[in-house]
């Protein structure tokens, strides 16, 4: 290199450095070690799938040029690229343009607060850093870029999506009550049964059912219930008699009905301890609906006379004196009230357990669509219940409840396409019914639509607490710790206790997952880790951690990665699990 040449470079040095020097950017950058930066929350958090975070800075005395504009922009790195946020600008007190103030003399601070950003999967390990860039006039000069916050915190991302479908209610019956009753009428003051009465109309049927189903496996004869009743004429004493004596003469005349059956061991109804026996002196309350129903033209009277007098014989009496009034009455309804009501109490019973379970995998469509969905509660077996409810399906399509059951079972399996087709079958006859609202939130929820979700599962109030619990699921990736802890209830599982941890509360976590029949997963001991790194107890974070790794081994690459433990990464123990 000649001399003029060497002279010449020696000359544009200094004059660099003296314009840099000059315009006070030089000393800013000279000094760029003064200033302090602070970020919150660091790590940064993502809460409802975004993050937003603060940055505040100190500007010592004598470091900000009077005269000179710095650019601050903060930078989100992390793996698969950077994203910049939008720059806050400080201006010195003699500086052109707008910005915030910072004074040479004293010095300054600024905080500036980030707009909302989508969370990104890359970002779990990032780094925040802060690129400065100074200018006076024309000239500028780039600050060393400094690193302010390292990791994102994305504990919400544990969140169990384990949604509660709920399967309608099957109306299966073990027994059905069918009861059989006959009358068997009296002639006035007489007690004994006429032969005409046992071929009325009502005894022929009650015989036949006895003698047809007496001795079958579907029906159970459980007692006989034997009524009796005096019209409310005559005197009381001697009504209460009669009642009595029809009691028993109505017992006798039934239990010769079953004694007619020759099966010397079908013993039911031909012994006194099958039958119980009530006695009725004065029917008055079956003369007043006799009354009612009858075309008797002074019923009115007659009925206002009942309500009027209390004691029996007075109201017999002022009924008798409206003579013409009362001989109607003596032909059309006392002698319905001189009787003897026989019930015989049957139970029907209904197909066995056993027999329902196999006729609903071989002969389907010999069930009803009762039986069909009770046969699912008798299997634990998801693909024999999806085998049943498409038969179901199939045979009874207009009843909502074989879809909407054939749903949630798909998606007991993570069915979830196939789940959602078979809840928008159901749909079209289920006229808003509760129930499958809760069910198309889960599809909405799994779907990524939590607005959506939350619709459906406003209109599924009163389906039951799996609602609240599906509620709470959407309130935790909403950010919502508060509702989700609320919506949960007294539910206790992880969920549960990670609502409590993003809520603030991290004592409550141990407790609820303790309670819980969750307690012994991989995923709650590594929660407990989380609650103790958050309450700085190292102990305990290594010990939950130990039988996370040791129940799942994938667990030791989420804990290396996880900003929770950021402060425990030179730990020597906590190193030694995860590397």
């Amino acid at each position: 290199m000649n001399t003029k040449t060497l002279r010449n470079l020696t000359l544009a040095v200094g004059a660099t450095a003296l314009l840099v020097g000059c315009n006070g950017l030089g000393k800013m950058i000279k000094k760029q070690k003064t200033i302090t930066y602070d970020v919150k929350p660091n790590p940064l958090e993502m809460h409802g799938d975004s993050v937003v975070f603060t940055v505040s800075g100190k500007y010592p005395a004598k470091v900000f040029a009077k005269k000179a504009t710095v650019t601050v922009t903060p930078v989100v790195k992390y793996s698969g690229g950077e994203k910049a946020m939008k720059p806050v600008v400080l201006v010195g007190e003699k500086a052109t343009g707008s910005g915030q103030k910072i004074s040479y003399s004293t010095g300054g601070t600024f905080s500036y607060t980030t707009e909302k950003f989508a969370y990104e999967p890359g970002m779990k390990v990032a780094k925040v850093e802060l690129r400065a860039q100074g200018a006076v006039k024309k000239k500028t000069k780039d600050f060393t870029p400094v690193e302010i916050a390292d990791g994102t915190i994305v504990t919400p991302l544990l969140v169990r999506n384990d949604e509660k479908g709920i399967a309608a209610k099957d109306a299966f019956v073990k027994t059905t009550p069918a009861n059989q009753t006959a009358n068997i009428y009296y002639v006035i003051n007489k007690s004994d049964v006429r032969a005409s009465e046992l071929k009325s109309d009502e005894m022929k049927n009650l015989q036949s059912f006895i003698n047809t189903n007496i001795n079958s496996q579907w029906y159970e004869f459980k007692g006989i219930n034997v009524s009796a009743y005096a019209s409310p004429d005559g005197e009381l004493s001697l009504n209460e008699n009669l009642a009595k004596d029809r009691a028993k003469s109505g017992s006798k005349a039934l239990m010769g009905e079953f004694k007619k059956n020759k099966n010397k061991d079908q013993k039911f109804g031909k012994e006194e301890s099958n039958y119980t026996t009530q006695t009725t002196a004065e029917d008055w309350d079956g003369f007043q609906t006799l009354m009612q129903q009858s075309t008797i033209a002074d019923k009115d009277l007659i009925l206002r006379v009942l309500t009027m007098y209390k004691d029996g014989d007075q109201r017999e009496k002022e009924i008798k004196n409206l003579s013409k009034t009362y001989t109607e009455v003596a032909e059309k309804i006392l002698p319905k009230l001189r009787r003897s009501v026989l019930t015989v109490n049957v139970d029907k019973k209904s197909r066995t357990d056993e027999m329902i379970s196999k006729l609903a995998t071989t002969y389907p469509d010999s069930l009803s669509v009762e039986e069909l969905l009770y046969a699912t509660t008798l299997t634990t077996d998801q693909n024999v219940q999806i085998q049943i409810l498409q038969s179901a399906e199939k045979k009874y399509a207009s009843d909502w409840r074989t879809s909407n059951n054939l749903g949630v079972a798909l998606l007991m399996q993570n069915k979830v396409s196939e789940a959602g087709e078979a809840f928008k079958r159901a749909e079209g006859t289920a006229n808003g019914n509760p129930i499958l609202m809760n069910n198309l939130g889960i599809i909405a929820a799994k779907s990524g639509d939590r607005r959506k979700a939350m619709e459906y599962y406003d209109k599924a109030s009163g389906a039951g607490k799996e609602v609240n619990y599906n509620k709470g699921i959407v309130n935790i990736r909403d950010g919502k710790y508060s509702d989700a802890v609320s919506n949960f209830g007294d539910y206790k599982g992880f969920n549960k206790a990670l609502a409590e941890l993003l809520n603030g509360n991290t004592g409550a976590v141990a407790t609820t997952l303790d309670a819980s029949t969750e307690k012994d997963m991989a995923w709650s001991y590594y929660l407990k880790a989380v609650a103790a790194a958050r309450s700085n107890n190292a102990a305990e974070v290594n010990s939950n951690l130990k039988t996370a790794i040791g129940k799942d081994g994938s667990l030791k690459a989420a804990a290396k990665d996880d900003a929770e433990f950021i402060k425990l990464r030179d730990n020597a123990d906590f190193k030694a699990m995860v590397n």
